[in-house]
């Protein structure tokens, strides 16, 4: 792994991981591309989410500085956000923990990865279809923001992020169809997907720090490519955030939806090749 490739994985990880097409799934391809297959490389492609986890951290500063305020006054709202967050992170959390080893062994390949892409992009343009012409947006609650998620909206977002440990599904997609599918307004599902990401990719990150950090860090060049990696996943995961909400409220997740099933049919044809 040099530091060139730890670069375009790194950058692809942020202008991915809150695109609703899925970072690892992209990630993937392009290691099978740069053929890197072993588990330095899997773990890489794990640990550089955590770039992405501190450009959300820095995006969202005043609300979480705000949060952090409110819970310490014990503020019924933002105890019931924070509430929220813990609830939709439990079910991929325990789900991942059991799982983990199977997913890196049999889902990590250009094969799942494209059937996870073109499955998820169904799911998403009939959802976005669904809405559209029920006026599911304009029906929503009348609070577009995160007030409106409840322990039970949260419970369905968290067992949809479930789907989002098969590499290809997307857990920025998996979340915010969750959030709409439980009835939010879909600025509200991505801020709670973005909120959301924090403990669940820095979860994941240092599990596989603890299982494969060792292995990275011995590797040739292997801190070299991780702090490139970190260093590129922050920088365009922070510029992709502000511009993904504004492109998400005016067009919706359809535009996506047909990228991924694009590039899911074509994933498959090579690999069948």
């Amino acid at each position: 792994m040099t530091w060139l490739d730890a670069l375009l994985l790194g950058a692809l990880e942020g202008l991915t991981e809150f695109l609703p097409v899925s970072s690892t799934g992209h990630l993937i391809l392009l290691g099978a591309w740069l053929g890197k297959h072993d588990e330095v490389a899997k773990t890489l492609d794990v640990v550089i989410q955590l770039g992405a986890v501190v450009a959300v951290v820095v995006y969202y500063r005043a609300r979480l500085a705000a949060l952090a305020r409110g819970c310490l006054r014990k503020d019924p709202a933002s105890l019931r956000l924070l509430a929220a967050l813990a609830v939709a992170f439990t079910p991929a959390a325990f789900v991942g923990f059991l799982l983990h080893g199977f997913i890196k062994e049999r889902l990590f390949g250009p094969g799942p990865v494209g059937l996870a892409l073109i499955v998820g992009g169904v799911v998403m343009t009939g959802v976005d279809a669904w809405r559209r012409r029920n006026g599911a947006e304009s029906g929503a609650d009348d609070d577009p923001e995160l007030a409106s998620i409840t322990l039970g909206r949260a419970a369905v977002i968290g067992l949809f992020q479930c789907f989002a440990l098969w590499p290809g599904a997307s857990r920025s997609m998996t979340t915010i169809v969750g959030g709409q599918l439980a009835g939010l307004r879909t600025k509200a599902a991505a801020d709670f997907s973005f909120l959301l990401a924090i403990p669940t990719l820095g979860a994941a990150t240092f599990y596989d720090l603890v299982k494969g950090g060792a292995a990275l860090l011995a590797s040739p060049s292997g801190p070299l490519s991780l702090a490139v990696g970190l260093a590129a996943s922050f920088v365009v995961a922070w510029l992709v955030i502000a511009a993904f909400l504004r492109y998400l409220t005016r067009f919706g997740l359809a535009p996506f939806g047909l990228y991924r099933i694009a590039l899911g049919a074509l994933v498959l044809w090579i690999a069948q090749a």
